[in-house]
């Protein structure tokens, strides 16, 4: 599309909208677009902004993220966060190779003090397995890590979604909102098997593509959060 406005700016005093040459921008579904904090009206409003002659729909990614907050999620709130609580049935950081040593014990450094942390901060453990077969986590586990997916806004899951989705872990996802985890960290902690095998066998161009795209994705998701109050504890 082809750029039809000269200045993108910040409307209202919370919540906070974004409008195009004073014209309010909306949602796909035409609702209008208000986030709970300046600072990501600022962001949202910068990356408008700063489009040149043509709009780049992927160079909105925390437009993108308020889009699915608004349209998406707010709208089946508990089946959204149900649908990432479900990551903890079947937790990566759960799941150890059973071999070779060099594998396990970065597994082991990489992981183990997430799966303390959420001891610490939930009170619950995890059932820890090798191997690629199905272990069932304890039901005490999956419920708390549902009720504290539940106590997330929805502006707070859209961003989740990704980095649920990319680190394929829910343990993982509920540290980066707590402030714990940065995206660097989380990327690098869901991808220990890939970085070991890279160090065997070197890395594949097509791979590392694919692989600069979700970092991107979880950057974005992860400076959104960020833009929001901090999330409490469920």
């Amino acid at each position: 599309m082809k750029r039809f406005y000269a200045t993108a700016s910040v409307t209202g005093d919370g919540p906070f909208g974004v409008a195009l040459d004073g014209k309010p921008l909306r949602t796909p579904a035409r609702a209008l677009l208000a986030v709970p904090t300046r600072a990501l009206a600022d962001a949202v409003a910068a990356e408008w902004q700063g489009q040149g002659e043509k709009i780049d729909p992927r160079s909105l990614p925390l437009t993108g993220l308020a889009n699915a907050a608004i349209d998406r999620v707010a709208a089946d709130h508990a089946g959204f966060a149900r649908r990432l609580a479900t990551y903890a049935e079947s937790e990566l950081i759960a799941y150890r190779a059973d071999g070779p040593a060099s594998l396990l014990a970065a597994q082991a450094a990489a992981w183990d003090p997430w799966v303390e942390w959420l001891s610490r901060r939930y009170d619950v453990g995890l059932t820890m397995t090798t191997g690629i077969m199905h272990v069932a986590q304890p039901p005490a586990t999956l419920a708390r890590v549902q009720a504290a997916f539940a106590a997330f806004t929805p502006f707070q899951l859209a961003p989740l979604d990704p980095i649920v989705t990319i680190t394929g872990s829910a343990v993982l996802a509920l540290a980066v909102a707590a402030g714990e985890l940065e995206a660097q960290a989380a990327y690098d902690m869901a991808h220990v098997d890939a970085r070991w095998q890279e160090e065997q066998w070197g890395r594949d161009p097509l791979a590392e593509k694919a692989e600069a795209t979700r970092r991107a994705d979880l950057d974005a998701a992860v400076r959104f959060l960020r833009l929001l109050p901090p999330a409490d504890a469920a």
